[in-house]
């Protein structure tokens, strides 16, 4: 069966590498924990502010169980 699951992190200025790998942790912590053979893909997308700052990242992960 294919699910997708969704992550979120909020991104802090001078913050940002340790924040992403923060949510790449996340992201091989749910891989292993949910014993996850296949990962069909990821996809990252920005948040922003109404003047254009980018304040957060969602990543979308779809894998076969």
């Amino acid at each position: 069966m294919i699910k997708v699951k969704t992550f979120s992190q909020t991104l802090k200025i001078f913050e940002t590498m340790n924040e992403l790998k923060d949510l790449d942790g996340r992201v091989c912590d749910f891989i292993k924990q949910n014993n996850i053979k296949k990962v069909i893909s990821v996809s990252d997308a920005t948040t922003s502010t109404d003047g254009g700052a980018t304040i957060g990242i969602i990543r979308v992960m779809t894998y076969e169980e």
